[in-house]
């Protein structure tokens, strides 16, 4: 059995949540899944694999909660006619979480040269590189939404290793501390731009002035 093969007719609960809440969620956590399954198979890291998982259950629990739901909330033929198309949105939420759970099992596969990833994603618009915040960047001790990262040069920061620990759900609140190592994805440029202040060759702004 594979580190990555699913778990067998295990038991989704029910979630009284509301639909609009739970398609929310699915929003999020898909454009989420996806970034942290690339970044799993560049870096070769099971451990943002495992985050993969447990995105992909979750997945897995609200589409359960919204069929629930529709199926509650549907009283006749027209009633469900109507509501199917929400159920279409959540059904394809989940399949990108199925997706990235297919493309994490390249992790079990043998393969001799590894990480292999860069050498068919090299070629990509957006690139995902891991980036060290070293002593003297004075990103260090600010958080992100202070910064504008996104906004300001394009990467988007999409995990956090802070020495053993992995930080996945990353807010604007999150404050950046020296030694991390940063999982972004973005073009190269910004990705580039970002470096340069994670090293602290650079001053945050300096870029743009």
């Amino acid at each position: 059995m594979g580190f990555f093969t699913r778990r067998s007719h295990a038991k989704v609960e029910f979630e009284p949540a509301g639909v609009k809440e739970s398609l929310i969620e699915m929003k999020d956590l898909s454009e989420q899944i996806i970034d942290l399954s690339y970044a799993a198979i560049i870096f070769d890291s099971k451990d943002i694999a495992e985050e993969v998982n447990g995105l992909e259950e979750r997945l897995d629990e609200l589409l359960y909660s919204i069929r629930i739901n529709l199926m509650m909330a549907a009283r006749n033929r027209d009633d469900a006619e109507k509501l199917s198309g929400i159920l279409q949105v959540a059904s394809a939420a989940e399949q990108i979480g199925d997706a990235s759970r297919d493309m994490i099992r390249l992790l079990d596969e043998d393969v001799e040269f590894r990480p292999f990833a860069p050498f068919f994603l090299k070629e990509a618009d957006e690139k995902i590189w891991a980036l060290k915040v070293m002593e003297g960047s004075d990103i260090v001790n600010r958080s992100i939404g202070t910064l504008s990262i996104e906004s300001e040069t394009g990467a988007r920061i999409i995990a956090i290793r802070r020495g053993t620990r992995w930080l996945y759900d990353i807010e604007s609140d999150n404050r950046i501390k020296e030694g991390d190592t940063l999982i972004v994805r973005g073009v190269e440029d910004g990705l580039n731009e970002l470096s340069a202040y994670a090293k602290g060759v650079a001053s945050w702004g300096e870029y743009r002035r």
